[in-house]
């Protein structure tokens, strides 16, 4: 018996979709999954007859939680942060740069790397199960890049960002969609006919209008982003993270030091 693939690729006519489809770990994403994220990405702009991407999971419990704490097991240095962070970079900005809209259909947990590609979808339909947070303050003691923290602030400005990032809390569907970060709210049964609502709007669109749209904000958001290489190392080269890292699996309380 073979393991079925931890992401799924469909076309219906103009809508492409990606599933996340490693449900018993809440969709942790492992390097697999990213790349053939990006590789969905390549295909929705190289196809002419696509005109929707839509990011969804195969899970009723999370959208995505995160990167696979696993693929951490060997970071023993700031760099490998940096690294690290250099290659999420990557894949967020290819789906940021995507041509067409892009929607993402989320109930659970959307947290951490989670967020981040949440965060770069155009438009988020969500059910008040929906948890969408940063909690790493709490769980590793790493922190984002420039990009990264850059999509956030875009999103849901300084004072809500820091209070997911220093609180480490997460908002509920509904505090989402009041702070206009969910564009839509509905039922917990109905997030499939809401995101295809969402969907067949703008298929009914001007393409090249919404192109457009999606291009001036992209450019905005990347005009100043400032190099930030000496926090990432800072962070994830800390022995608080290796301990982090170490206790995850275990669950156990990690003594925070500061260094």
């Amino acid at each position: 018996m073979t393991d079925a693939p931890q992401l799924l690729v469909d076309q219906d006519g103009p809508v492409l979709t990606v599933t996340f489809n490693r449900a018993r770990q809440r969709n942790a994403m492992t390097w697999e999954m990213y790349e053939g994220l990006y590789d969905a990405c390549e295909r929705a702009d190289a196809d002419a007859d696509v005109r929707v991407l839509v990011l969804r999971s195969s899970s009723d419990k999370a959208f995505i939680a995160g990167t696979d704490i696993g693929q951490f097991a060997d970071f023993d240095k700031g760099e490998d942060g940096v690294a690290y962070e250099e290659k999420i970079t990557r894949i967020t900005n290819r789906l940021e740069d995507v041509d067409v809209p892009t929607v993402a259909a989320i109930r659970g947990f959307c947290v951490g790397g989670g967020l981040g590609l949440a965060s770069v979808c155009d438009l988020r339909v969500a059910t008040p199960s929906a948890r969408f947070g940063l909690p790493i303050a709490r769980t590793l003691g790493n922190c984002l890049s420039m990009n990264n923290y850059s999509i956030l602030l875009q999103q849901v400005g300084p004072s809500v960002a820091l209070d997911l990032l220093l609180r480490a809390r997460l908002l509920t569907g509904e505090e989402a969609h009041a702070s206009g970060f969910v564009a839509e709210l509905c039922g917990e049964d109905e997030l499939e006919s809401a995101t295809d609502a969402v969907v067949q709007t703008l298929l009914g669109h001007a393409p090249i209008s919404m192109w457009a749209a999606k291009e001036a904000v992209r450019r905005f958001r990347r005009a100043s982003i400032p190099d930030g290489d000496d926090i990432v190392a800072r962070a994830f080269g800390s022995k608080d993270f290796q301990r982090a890292v170490a206790a995850f699996a275990s669950k156990e309380p990690v003594a925070w030091e500061g260094r």
